[in-house]
């Protein structure tokens, strides 16, 4: 038996040999549901910054610039959840 070919007891006292595929635990970051929620929670905030005007007399109380900075956290939790969770995964490349 192999590391790279793990054989498996049948009931007829056989083996069977599975095939081997090197992968990750974690998905592609397209398709997780963090990237969803924060491809939502920006344009939830350039929506609301977009839409946020002088109508009181006021002025303009979410500015681009804040719309931004807060674009900008979104996407730096973004990456940090990412790592954490790429960081308890095992890659294999041995293939």
């Amino acid at each position: 038996m192999s590391l790279s070919t793990p054989s498996h007891a049948l009931h007829d006292g056989s083996t069977d040999t599975a095939a081997y595929r090197p992968s990750t635990e974690t998905k592609a970051a397209f398709k997780t549901t963090e990237f969803i929620v924060f491809l939502v929670a920006v344009v939830g905030v350039l929506v609301a910054s977009a839409l946020v005007g002088d109508s009181d007399g006021r002025g303009d109380v979410f500015l681009a610039d804040k719309a931004w900075f807060y674009v900008t956290l979104l996407a730096i939790g973004y990456m940090v959840s990412r790592g954490l969770a790429k960081a308890g995964s095992r890659a294999h490349h041995d293939a």
